[in-house]
């Protein structure tokens, strides 16, 4: 069956047209609905913040996913973005004023929790993740946000709103940025509360839109000078966010980038000679670079020349790559004995382990032949 441009520009429309099973009556008074904390709402905030708390203290994701599916952060967030795209002040103030009550909550609850929490972690992993935020993470909010207005807009609603509570990630970086209050450490308070702005703007910023070309019932009218600065007011915050986020983007794919190198580096050059890369770290200092640590006898000029050409190769300039040398201080004569001797005494040790199991095997085989004679037969004689 042939296909023309009409043909397929009609199927598209049958298919991704949602205007048909979409309410926005029904979604605007929902999400109306949902902006306000007072009574069970910020009860349950409190309770899923301290669930979440304690789920990122003790590095565990599937603790920090169900306190993000209880938890009714988003409902001032979408307000705010309807009451932008319909020109409803007193939605906008409402929801920026439960907005800023639930950011409170959330902060001196988390705060509490890290206060009063005995457990330390050496390596907060699901913490440290929250302080960072990328370009990733402005992508996973808006479109997100997309989501979850259009969700909330569809007559039938399904499980979207859980997916999209999980996937953008709200609760976490509060909860982190409470840790860095309790621990006065700004560096986790102010990345994770840079994430959280950063997953407020978006979701805001797609609701705002998703408003617009649904064509949700304006309140009043504005003047276009008031639109356009609106408008302007609206691209710089977006700007303002993105900027710094598509920097740490680029930031962290060139460290990933240098890791792998690095790993690959070290696997090609394990074995120099008569030494070995038995370790190696990567560290910060003015700018990424490795230390490899090395044992056995000293490396030769032509030695430490390839080595550093194959770091080139690997894209490790000359100034990032460090070598920490441990000699054995041992003749080649002494080394080959030394390894004699370790594998002199692994033989010995696998020799030793083979008689005790040919002891106890025959000790089985001896209680076999005694249960067996033990034993009645079929007609029940001994």
């Amino acid at each position: 069956m042939k296909y023309d441009r009409n043909t397929l520009r009609r199927s598209f429309r049958y298919y991704a047209n949602i205007h048909d099973q979409i309410d926005t009556d029904d979604a605007a008074e929902r999400i109306r609905n949902s902006i306000w904390f007072r009574g069970p709402n910020v009860w349950i905030l409190a309770f899923s913040i301290i669930i979440a708390s304690a789920g990122l203290n003790v590095n565990s994701t599937a603790v920090i996913i169900g306190a993000m599916l209880i938890s009714p952060l988003m409902g001032p967030i979408i307000g705010v973005g309807l009451a932008l795209g319909t020109n409803d002040l007193e939605l906008l103030k409402a929801a920026m004023k439960n907005l800023l009550v639930m950011m409170a909550i959330s902060l001196v609850a988390s705060t509490l929790f890290f206060l009063l929490s005995p457990l330390k972690l050496a390596n907060p992993t699901e913490l440290e993740a929250r302080t960072s935020p990328t370009i990733y993470d402005v992508l996973i909010a808006l479109f997100g946000g997309l989501a979850g207005i259009l969700e909330n807009s569809r007559r039938e609603r399904g499980t979207v709103l859980s997916g999209v509570a999980i996937a953008t990630a709200l609760m976490p970086p509060l909860c982190t940025a409470g840790f860095g209050l309790a621990h006065l450490n700004f560096h986790f308070f102010f990345g994770a509360l840079y994430l959280f702005i950063i997953n407020g703007v978006f979701i805001i910023l797609a609701t705002f839109v998703m408003v617009k070309y649904l064509r949700f019932k304006t309140v009043v009218g504005i003047a276009p000078e008031l639109a356009r600065r609106r408008r302007n007011l609206m691209t710089g915050i977006v700007v303002i966010v993105v900027v710094p986020s598509l920097i740490s983007a680029f930031n962290m794919v060139k460290d990933n980038n240098f890791e792998r190198n690095v790993e690959r580096f070290v696997q090609e050059n394990r074995f120099l000679g008569r030494s070995y890369v038995y370790d190696y770290r990567i560290f910060n200092d003015r700018g990424r670079k490795v230390e490899l640590t090395v044992a056995g006898e000293p490396l030769t000029p032509e030695q430490q020349s390839v080595l550093s050409l194959s770091a080139r190769a690997h894209k490790i300039k000359d100034g990032q790559l460090l070598v920490k040398e441990h000699s054995l201080g041992m003749t080649g004569d002494e080394m080959n004995n030394l390894i004699r001797g370790i594998y002199s005494k692994t033989d010995q040790e696998i020799s030793r382990k083979e008689e005790e199991l040919r002891k106890l095997t025959s000790r089985l085989d001896s209680l076999e032949r005694l249960v067996e004679s033990l034993v009645l037969d079929p007609e029940g004689e001994p």
